[in-house]
């Protein structure tokens, strides 16, 4: 399509070439403007809706005042540079960079017998103010999240971080969507190798477009395949971002898309929350310690369940009272997989029930159709409380990705587990364990800091350690600066 094809110096050219790549006149977005200037032909494109209208309308009226105001008719590329009332005025050389900067919002500008085009940076992007992310709330802390917008998401990480070595590198990857990608690190904090490794993944990317943003980019930077564990963790929360930078990670922003993407990554990533370091570090220990807990019960407590009700001989006298007095018409395992994916069914359906009627459709769902199938005898009473139980726990998982991930690690428990009995549930663990601790993510290996072993780290990941006493950078990300506060 043109990639070398430079900036013409008849107009003419110019605006056959853009009519044909952009569609002009066909296109109502793509706006167009001729105007006269010092007796030369000048000409104006923008984007409606994605540059602010009235900045057009400021240039525009800037330089019919120059008619008035300028003699020299020979010099008019230098006026305009001068006179253009902008903070940021490109010169651009190629068509093909023209046609990607004015699809960015920017607007362009095109003279006659001038090879150069000039594009100046007056993007409005359509999008919603920030505001707390729906999965990421806290009872205190800041209510502002990451939206839509790239220029206001990289704002709000540098509104926390007035570092002048955060770096904030911009690319373009899809060949038609040509979609704007910010690569976020601090300078002397970052391994030059991660940054690196960064860059050629998104560089290497070879597809039309991301119509799902930072979920399709992701697919192509950590190459998971039909892995189900998360390999990245995503955040709406400028400050869990900016703590991240301060450790040594990277920051991958898709436009378009309100999550961040934090590289690299391990396991125990994904079961921390913002919430813990709001409260003091005795009870945001305490709030960990709880989510360990409700994590490890939705993984392990419905297979565990399953196989004292198969092997009731396992079980101490004390909790002998466990498992079902009354097995129902319908094998135990399948009754457990029914209801699960009857939450799943709930859980679908809250997505795309609005709002004002999902409380009644919490009530039937709870009171008759629960109730009913215990009366009828598809489910049994325990199998209804610990498929809840299980589900909460998933739902406590911080990360929404870990949280499905172990819902079908759990169904691979259930199975082996009903198939095997005690060998199964323990082959069952055993290989989920194995498939978990070969995982990496950009070359990190994904169960630090339990192997490789690191003591110091797995310290920070049981207990919320004070933030004094944190002076450390995790040595995963292999910082430059492994120390966190300044020598004194």
């Amino acid at each position: 399509m043109g990639n070398k094809i430079r900036v013409y110096h008849e107009l003419k050219k110019n605006e056959e070439y853009m009519r044909k790549r952009l569609g002009l006149g066909v296109s109502y977005d793509v706006e167009f403007r001729e105007l006269i200037i010092l007796e030369r032909k000048i000409q104006l494109y923008s984007v409606n809706g994605l540059c602010d209208g009235g900045n057009v309308q400021e240039i525009i009226k800037e330089l019919l005042n120059l008619n008035e105001r300028e003699r020299n008719k020979e010099e008019v590329p230098a006026i305009l540079t001068n006179r253009l009332v902008h903070q940021q005025v490109t010169k651009l050389k190629t068509l093909d960079e023209s046609v990607d900067e004015l699809l960015s919002g920017l607007i362009v500008i095109f003279v006659d017998g001038y090879d150069e085009s000039f594009a100046i940076d007056s993007r409005s992007y359509p999008g919603r103010s920030p505001e707390e992310p729906d999965t990421e709330q806290v009872i205190r802390g800041s209510r502002d999240g990451y939206t839509e917008n790239i220029v206001e998401n990289t704002a709000l990480t540098r509104r926390r971080l007035r570092d002048a070595r955060l770096r904030n590198e911009m690319m373009k990857v899809g060949e038609r969507s040509k979609t704007d990608v910010c690569i976020s690190y601090i300078e002397d904090i970052a391994s030059e190798g991660l940054v690196d490794l960064i860059k050629k993944r998104i560089k290497e990317v070879e597809i039309d477009g991301l119509s799902m943003a930072d979920k399709s980019l992701e697919e192509f930077i950590v190459e998971r395949k039909w892995n189900v564990f998360p390999l990245v963790r995503y955040t709406e929360r400028p400050d869990v971002a900016a703590n991240h930078l301060l450790e040594g990670h990277v920051l991958v922003t898709v436009d378009s898309s309100p999550s961040l993407i934090i590289l690299p990554t391990t396991y125990f990533h994904h079961l921390h929350h913002a919430e813990e370091y709001r409260q003091s570090p005795v009870f945001g220990t305490f709030v960990r310690w709880i989510r360990f807990l409700a994590v490890f019960a939705s993984l392990f407590l419905l297979p565990l369940w399953l196989l004292f009700v198969i092997e009731p001989q396992l079980l101490p006298k004390a909790i002998s009272f466990i498992g079902p007095n009354d097995e129902g018409n319908i094998p135990i395992v399948i009754q457990i997989i029914l209801a699960d994916i009857g939450i799943e069914f709930l859980r679908m359906a809250a997505v795309h029930t609005p709002t004002p009627l999902s409380t009644a459709m919490g009530l039937i769902a709870a009171v008759l159709i629960g109730q009913i199938a215990i009366d009828v005898g598809l489910f049994t009473a325990e199998v209804i409380l610990y498929v809840a139980i299980a589900a909460v726990g998933a739902y406590v998982t911080p990360s929404y990705e870990l949280g499905t991930a172990n819902k079908l690690a759990k169904y691979f428990l259930l199975i082996t587990t009903a198939i095997f009995d005690v060998a199964g549930f323990v082959i069952g663990i055993t290989l989920i364990v194995l498939f978990v601790v070969s995982r990496k993510s950009l070359k990190t290996p994904y169960f630090w800091p339990v192997i490789p072993f690191n003591p110091t780290a797995l310290l920070h990941i049981i207990f919320r350690i004070p933030v004094p006493y944190s002076n450390t950078r995790p040595s995963i990300v292999h910082p430059k600066n492994n120390y966190r506060q300044p020598v004194k």
